[in-house]
């Protein structure tokens, strides 16, 4: 189990040429990948989110890819000869109008504004094969953080999933008992009522039915311990599972919403409130599950 939140870092040199390549993530509701590569090899952008997405599948991620040629491979420098001509000869004729001195040597032109061209002639094939192994790099530092963050939530998962099941087990044991308790109350509550001794048990027994019937939560506890059991089997799998997750716990959240307005209980009521709370503290670390 991974979380959404990680950072990896690489840096590479070789010849001349300087790598550094930073990821970062936080959690999203998809995946939403953002590339920031230098302009002169802007061209890779599809191939470094084609490698990203064979790793990512959830999560906002942000990479920055930085890259500095110092060497003198991939480099042509030319000199535009005619523009240098033109620079000289209107500034000879300066020189002649005004009778300046005219000192100007090869340095000064050289300085002129588009006299020298340094045009890029890289080789695409090894710029990528060096982006991609510091990619790599970057991304198994990347995922290693993930699945450290994805490893504690889920030991607190666990924690809080056998919370609930033990107050699942409490609230079982307080409904067995809801029955009897209503027939010792009921048949109080007639005998004050109508001031008899005697009972018509007919009577009594279709009220019991009904009660029963309409507070019985063994369907909800039974659903509940499934979505549990469920739940402990999704993390421990390797995908992506945080929708699933998500969705399960909607549907815990209904089965114990119904329990409370079924239970007519304090005990249970209370019981109610605390997996409630579980489930919602589980809710919000399960957003940042990818």
């Amino acid at each position: 189990m991974r979380s959404m939140t990680g950072f990896g870092r690489s840096k590479y040199e070789n010849e001349g040429r300087e790598y550094i390549i930073e990821i970062k993530s936080v959690n999203h509701k998809y995946n939403d990948i953002s590339i920031k590569l230098p302009r002169n090899i802007s061209y890779l952008e599809e191939k470094v989110k084609k490698e990203l997405g064979a790793y990512i599948t959830r999560g906002k991620i942000d990479v920055f890819i930085s890259f500095i040629n110092n060497s003198k491979i991939g480099k042509d420098i030319k000199i535009n000869t005619e523009l240098a001509e033109t620079y000289i000869k209107e500034l000879s004729e300066v020189c002649n109008k005004t009778g300046i001195i005219d000192n100007i040597n090869i340095m000064d032109i050289a300085k002129m504004p588009d006299v020298l061209v340094i045009q890029s002639n890289e080789d695409e094939e090894i710029i990528w094969k060096e982006i991609k192994s510091t990619l790599q790099i970057a991304l198994y530092s990347f995922m290693q953080m993930r699945e450290m963050e994805g490893e504690k939530l889920k030991s607190d998962f666990e924690k809080r999933a056998q919370k609930i099941s033990e107050k699942i087990e409490e609230v079982y044991n307080f409904s067995t008992g809801l029955v009897d308790d209503y027939i010792v109350k009921l048949k109080d509550k007639i005998k004050e009522a109508l001031n008899v001794a005697v009972l018509d048990e007919n009577r009594i027994a279709q009220e019991i039915v009904i009660y029963a019937d309409k507070c019985s939560i063994e369907e909800e506890i039974t659903r509940l311990k499934s979505h549990i059991s469920q739940f402990l089997e999704l993390i421990k799998q390797k995908d992506s599972i945080g929708r699933k997750l998500d969705f399960l716990l909607q549907e815990m959240n209904r089965e114990t919403n119904t329990i409370g307005s079924k239970a007519n209980c304090l005990e249970i009521t209370n019981l109610v409130v605390d997996i409630k709370t579980e489930l919602e503290n589980i809710r919000e670390q399960v957003q940042n599950i990818e």
